[in-house]
């Protein structure tokens, strides 16, 4: 006579977790303005945290350290800035002999393109051949940075902002969660589970850094070997990609490409898509698996899953967020049965 009513219940509680679960991610989808930096800065935090220890245990105040590391963090991107410049300037100036090149490759090609007279067009307008239509284009473009002006900075106002109060108060938000969500002596259990997560996470991302730094300056090397203009903006960007798995790479393959076709002749055309897919190759069969790999092993098909879903998600920071989120929440998910038995699937041996 019970069995009825069990079933029953379960069905609600999973009804229940089930619409609980899509007005989050709904909420979370209209206000992605607002809770894509925050998420964004709770990962950064997550990161730094180890290293915010570190230097509390020296003495120095929890919000100076906050400010410091985010102080440190505006460094680091000015002086990445700063090294960049002037290779994006040379590329900007470029621009007109690259487009050239491309109108060039499509009139080559327009016999083996059905239909090209339409995608000629439609090439020829998205390069801007004319001056007026480029007079056109350019219009736009201006009133678009300026509406979006104000966004970005409200977006990384928030990032600071949560960056700054999250590595102030975080291990208090971890022990409030842990006291509402668990009850007894769940609770300290719980608190560990963060903490485990909030150091794996950590040490992934700088191990996975030590790993995409030495790959881009090994594109960087060989690009700048085999005489390819810009070869230090590849390197960088061969290192910044990476940590988009799957979609970063295929990006920079596809632009190296188009730089090929632009800068050489013949089989040379493709030489640099070809260094830079040997470098990968490399990093992603043999570096990454040896540094990373016995300590952290996750499901190729759920790593591309949950990408997928969190740049449809949020777009480009959805990207960045994709794999820490992932991380944590396998992490805390463990809570939910006997690790020994859920952990194996998921993280392999160490």
């Amino acid at each position: 006579m019970k069995r009825p009513a069990i079933v029953s219940d379960t069905v609600l509680r999973v009804s229940t977790v089930i619409m609980a679960s899509g007005v989050l991610l709904f909420g979370l989808k209209v206000a992605q303005d607002i809770f894509a930096p925050l998420t964004l800065a709770i990962v950064t935090g997550v990161i730094f945290a180890p290293l915010a220890d570190r230097l509390e245990r020296l003495g120095l105040p929890r919000g100076l350290v906050a400010m410091g590391l985010i102080i440190g963090i505006f460094f680091a991107i000015g002086a990445l800035a700063y090294l960049v410049e002037p290779y994006i300037t040379t590329l900007i100036d470029r621009l007109p002999s690259i487009k050239y090149e491309i109108r060039k490759l499509f009139i080559e090609y327009q016999g083996l393109i059905q239909g090209f007279d339409e995608m000629n067009k439609e090439v020829e307008a998205a390069l801007g051949s004319g001056g007026e239509q480029k007079e056109a284009a350019d219009i736009p473009g201006l009133t678009d940075a300026m509406f979006l002006a104000p966004q970005i900075l409200a977006q990384m106002l928030i990032f600071l902002g949560g960056l700054f109060f999250f590595l102030l108060t975080r291990n208090e938000i971890y022990r409030y969660i842990s006291a509402k969500i668990g009850t007894g002596m769940d609770t300290p259990k719980l608190l560990e589970r963060f903490c485990d997560a909030e150091a794996m996470v950590s040490k992934y991302f700088a191990a996975i850094s030590v790993v995409n730094a030495g790959l881009g300056i090994a594109v960087g090397t060989a690009l700048m070997l085999l005489g390819l203009p810009g070869a230090v903006v590849w390197g960088i960007a061969a290192m910044l990609l990476n940590f988009v798995l799957y979609l970063g790479p295929a990006a920079l393959a596809a632009g190296l490409l188009l730089a090929g076709v632009v800068n050489y002749d013949g089989l040379m055309t493709f030489a640099p898509m070809a260094i830079y897919l040997c470098c990968n190759m490399t990093e992603a069969q043999f570096v990454t698996p040896a540094l990373i790999g016995r300590h952290v092993q996750i499901n190729p098909f759920l790593i591309f899953v949950s990408l997928i879903f969190w740049l449809w998600f949020w777009g480009p920071l959805g990207g960045i967020v994709a794999i820490p989120v992932t991380l944590i929440l396998l992490r805390l998910f463990d809570i939910l049965g006997d690790t020994s038995v859920s952990a194996k699937p998921i993280f392999g041996q160490a």
